[in-house]
């Protein structure tokens, strides 16, 4: 019998071999196994609640992309192999959710009409044109209505003869079993009956709703403006599916559709109401070619610049100069001056602008008030105080950090080098500028560049202290003169309520300002590389 017969018949007959095999086997399915199970069927839960939910929205992208990541995260999480990627899987998932898909998506969006007048598809620019060009039909009866819930949905019901009808927004009326008294529809199965004070308090959502009459589109809608009695309402629009066109009824105007998304009539009238369309460059063409936002455009890009330069060179300074001043061993409580010079970074950035803000405020501001005796100088409103105010600010908040780094890196630099400078007769004029000016730009250049980048995009100084402001007197958009390029994407984008929604001219400025902060950061990096050969 050869050698690896009777091995394989020893692990065979071996008790403590078939023990360890079920010892090995049942720690498989142990405690870690369920609470593994378990972790991941609340993942999956969620995941799959994201992707009906997407489905129901029509973002097929989203709903895929989950799909996507919920079969690799099952395949990963319950395999024997790839044990590297159980580590990684959580944050390259959070990567390409937030990171990845979030500048995919707004390159996308800087390539289509996105915004007010075009938020959804072709098919919701329809029914929403038709619905918003409804008109009561002359001489329709009225109905009695009442106004009823389903879940957190609202309907109407009516009394149509001897049968009580009753629908939502989403489902047509319908006969349903109810309850009559004297007109008046006392319950609905089914259904919950809106008293009249709740009525009231949803008096805008019911004055707005519509609840179609049938199943078919030309027998109108039923929509109500007291809660009591309901009318028939049709639209004065047609849509011809087959031409692709809508014609006004009334006036037989016949509206086509256009290269921008709308329903355009021969004499160059649109309808209000578009979709979503690929426009190519257009976007980049209006915020450059189009003067209403070429020309602020370049007075907050000039700003932008100065505003990031200054603000990295003047904190870095400051903080330099007191990291200097504290480093002398000579100099008394140095531990307690240095916690009192970082109190500035160690309060909330957003609070200190806020708090700011109070005390420059023209007529009651502490500034104003107590420490110029009661002057009235309007530091918000007047356009060159108010970049002089956000870069004063910007320098009271920043140059705690500049002077910790300074501290650090002046801390990191070898007595021995300095002292081998002294001794080749080196002065101190002459140490600073070639021994420690040089090793500490080594160490600061990477978070200059971080701190410029961060700069470049600080939203929250402009908007906690000037909202932007003063505006340009010459500007037909919400710009400012204290604007950066950040916040005047926000402007325009009419998140702030100051202009009509325009997603993908913002998104197109958000990908100018990305190229920008990206060209200046991998030249600066290429440069602060020279640095390094002083090491």
């Amino acid at each position: 019998m050869s050698s690896t017969q009777q091995q394989r018949e020893a692990d065979v007959s071996s008790p403590r071999r078939h023990d360890s095999a079920r010892v090995s086997h049942a720690r498989d399915f142990g405690r870690g196994f369920f609470a593994k199970l378990a972790i991941m069927g609340l993942v999956d839960a969620l995941g799959v609640y994201v992707v009906i939910t997407a489905f129901t929205v029509g973002s097929t992208v989203i709903a895929w992309s989950m799909v996507a990541l919920l079969l690799v995260a099952n395949v990963v999480y319950f395999t024997r192999r790839a044990l590297p990627m159980k580590y990684l899987l959580p944050g390259l998932a959070f990567l390409f959710v937030y990171q990845v898909f979030t500048i995919g998506y707004t390159g996308y969006v800087a390539f289509t009409n996105y915004g007010d007048g075009h938020n959804g598809t072709k098919d919701q620019a329809v029914a929403a044109l038709l619905a918003q060009n409804e008109k009561r039909v002359e001489g329709s009866a009225a109905y009695p209505l009442a106004v009823v819930s389903n879940g957190d949905e609202l309907g109407f019901a009516i009394v149509d003869g001897d049968d009580v009808r009753a629908g939502t927004a989403q489902d047509p009326l319908s006969v349903v079993d109810a309850e009559v008294s004297d007109g008046v529809i006392t319950a609905v199965d089914g259904f919950e009956l809106l008293d009249r004070q709740s009525v009231l308090a949803e008096q805008a959502t019911v004055a707005s709703l519509r609840v179609a009459f049938g199943d078919d589109p030309a027998a109108g809608s039923i929509r109500t403006q007291d809660g009591r009695n309901g009318y028939v309402y049709t639209s004065i629009l047609r849509y011809d599916e087959d031409a692709d066109t809508m014609t006004n009824a009334e006036t037989g105007v016949v509206y086509a559709e256009n290269d921008h998304g709308q329903f355009e009539s021969a004499e160059g009238e649109k309808l209000n109401v578009g979709w979503r369309v690929f426009t190519g460059l257009d976007n980049i063409r209006t915020a450059f070619g189009d003067e209403r936002y070429s020309v602020p455009f370049l007075k907050v890009l000039v700003w932008t610049f100065a505003f990031a330069i200054l603000s990295v060179a003047g904190t870095f300074l400051l903080g330099l100069f007191f990291a200097v001043v504290l480093n002398d061993p000579r100099l008394k409580y140095q531990r307690l001056m240095r916690s009192l010079l970082i109190l500035p970074y160690a309060f909330p950035a957003f609070m200190s602008f806020l708090l700011w803000r109070g005390m420059l405020n023209t007529k009651y501001g502490f500034i104003n008030d107590t420490l110029l005796g009661g002057m009235d100088i309007n530091w918000l409103g007047d356009p060159v105080l108010a970049r002089l105010a956000v870069l004063a600010v910007q320098m009271w908040v920043g140059f705690p950090y500049m002077f910790l780094i300074a501290t650090g890196a002046l801390q990191a630099i070898p007595a021995e080098t300095i002292e081998a400078a002294k001794i080749d007769g080196a002065g101190p004029l002459r140490i600073w500028r070639s021994v420690t000016m040089p090793l500490l730009l080594v160490a600061v250049t990477p978070l200059l560049i971080a701190s410029f980048s961060f700069n470049f995009n600080n939203f929250n100084i402009i908007e906690m202290l000037t909202e932007g402001g003063p505006m340009f007197r010459d500007a037909s958009v919400p710009i400012g003169s204290t604007d950066i390029l950040i916040t005047m994407v926000y402007s325009i984008s009419g998140l702030d309520g100051g202009a009509p929604k325009n997603y993908g001219l913002a998104s197109a400025l958000s990908i100018i300002i990305f190229l920008i902060v990206a060209t200046i950061s991998v030249i600066s990096f290429k440069k602060s590389r020279t640095l390094e050969e002083i090491n």
